[in-house]
């Protein structure tokens, strides 16, 4: 029974899952999530290269399918920090290459890799490289005191970083215990697997671009003026010499 439901190496799975053994990189110890980093950002530099050389200088007036899809997915970005952020050239850039590293790195464990943000040192990263953002802005709009007041938010970029780690590492214990039983290996853990990872590296992608253009466009907007006071009786007027 115990070998029907495998209820013996449960414990086993879900530990392996969440704390893999770490591999050899010139002979150090590191998560095997590295190296699916590697090869997820090698993509992306490369798919990148390959639009600007041989695709964008082909847009026409009339957009053809793949221009569509293309300028509906850019447009998709710039409108989210239209409406949240001032920001719009550099962060729509940011956060439209932050959702595809997440969501690429995320879908490749339809490969068999293991994800990307499988690794909590992944996870800070991105949140560190907001972060950093969200003190630059400040300080270009709000000088020296709005960069101090952004670094007492110090605990951002934890609370994003174990927010993504949390969610990732949850679907991996899911999909492992829907494998792990043998009444369910038959089909089943194929078409949900599929569609749980589609889903949730969509849903990833989106939240850590929105999160991350919500915060940056706080931090990079300008103090309201301050409305001079009314008086009873009327509006203030200035003392009279």
């Amino acid at each position: 029974m115990e070998i029907l439901f495998g209820a013996a190496s449960l414990g086993e799975s879900m530990k392996e899952a969440l704390l893999p053994d770490n591999v050899s990189f010139f002979g150090l110890g590191v998560n095997p999530s590295f190296y699916t980093s590697m090869i997820v950002a090698g993509v992306l530099i490369l798919f990148a290269i390959v639009m600007r050389v041989f695709v964008i200088p082909r847009f026409t007036d009339v957009p053809g399918k793949l221009q569509s899809v293309l300028e509906s997915i850019v447009l998709m970005f710039d409108k989210m920090n239209e409406e949240n952020s001032t920001t719009r050239a550099f962060m729509g850039a940011y956060v439209f290459s932050a959702a595809a590293y997440i969501f690429l790195g995320t879908m490749v464990e339809l490969l068999g890799l293991r994800p990307v943000m499988g690794d909590i040192n992944a996870c800070l990263a991105l949140s560190v490289s907001t972060f950093i953002m969200i003190v630059v802005f400040s300080a270009k709009t709000k000088k020296v005191k709005g960069a101090l007041g952004a670094l007492k938010d110090i605990t951002l970029p934890i609370s994003m970083a174990f927010r993504l780690f949390g969610s990732i590492s949850s679907g991996l214990m899911i999909t492992e215990l829907v494998y792990h039983y043998i009444y369910l290996s038959f089909g089943l853990p194929v078409i949900v697997g599929v569609l749980f990872t589609c889903f949730h590296a969509l849903i990833q992608a989106y939240v850590f671009a929105i999160l991350s253009s919500l915060f940056v466009g706080e931090a990079a907007a300008l103090p309201m003026p301050e409305v001079p006071a009314k008086v009873e009786g009327g509006d203030a007027e200035p003392p009279k010499e």
